[in-house]
């Protein structure tokens, strides 16, 4: 007897929601502290860069902790997400071959447990705001649309990694070095308006900094991001989702081949 669509879906769901529970338990399986690390390590981060760079900046960001605590949640929500779930696929090979589930649901849940990381390194905002005094309004409403938009850009990168780790494992150390130039262009500790003109095209045009300058405009300014940013946000978004979605259905026979 066939399964229906609701029911193939709820099936995936429990799927994907046993697969994160792995990956978080994996993750801290050695630390007492568990997943309390995913609200200190920001808050940790965020100290010593404050005392590094917050004198040097302070003419040009003020509440330099907020400013940075922005950046370096959503950074990290798209790096985690990622870099696990590029590897989703090999990772999970035996489960893929014996198992009839859609492999999506790997690059998915790897995916979503970075979420959840995400979900908790957002507690470490509650102190930093409150001792800065930094008071929101109603524009908070719009957060949840700003990491839908970098959850699909994220998923979009995903396929296409997850799809190219498979065929070469290298792609895993030339993504890395990629990202270190992302995270410098994605203006996370640094004032972008300090910038040489050309590099503030740059700078601007990168859709990571785009969801990172959207949040700022809502937790620091209380107010909505300029349009064109919030157009820009979505193309990006929209386009590399599309994308990587093509990339990994147009390659899921040569990954079970080459499985």
């Amino acid at each position: 007897m066939k399964r229906s669509g609701k029911g193939r879906f709820r099936q995936y769901m429990f799927v994907i929601r046993e697969l994160t529970g792995r990956e978080l338990k994996r993750k801290y399986s050695r630390s007492k502290l568990g997943v309390v690390w995913s609200i200190l390590n920001p808050l940790l981060n965020m100290i010593v860069l404050s005392m590094i760079f917050s004198t040097m900046f302070k003419r040009s960001i003020e509440n330099f902790p907020v400013y940075y605590l922005c950046g370096s949640v959503l950074w990290g929500l798209f790096t985690t997400s990622t870099q696990t779930a590029m590897t989703s696929l090999v990772d999970n090979k035996q489960m893929l071959i014996k198992v009839k589930i859609p492999m999506q649901v790997f690059v998915i849940s790897r995916v979503y447990t970075a979420f959840v990381n995400f979900i908790y390194s957002l507690i470490a905002f509650v102190p930093i705001l409150l001792v800065f005094h930094i008071r929101l309004n109603e524009t908070l409403l719009i957060l949840p649309f700003i990491v839908l938009c970098e959850l699909l850009f994220a998923m979009g990168i995903s396929y296409a990694l997850s799809v190219g780790y498979v065929f070469f494992g290298d792609i895993r150390h030339l993504y890395g070095i990629l990202l270190t130039l992302w995270m410098y262009l994605s203006a996370i500790f640094y004032p972008v308006n300090r910038l040489p003109e050309v590099m503030i095209t740059v700078v601007a045009n990168n859709p990571i900094y785009l969801f990172i300058d959207s949040m700022r405009w809502v937790v620091l300014e209380n107010s909505l991001p300029p349009g064109r940013t919030v157009f820009k946000m979505i193309i990006w978004s929209l386009l590399v989702y599309l994308a990587g979605s093509l990339i990994f259905l147009k390659s899921k026979n040569k990954i079970m081949q080459k499985m």
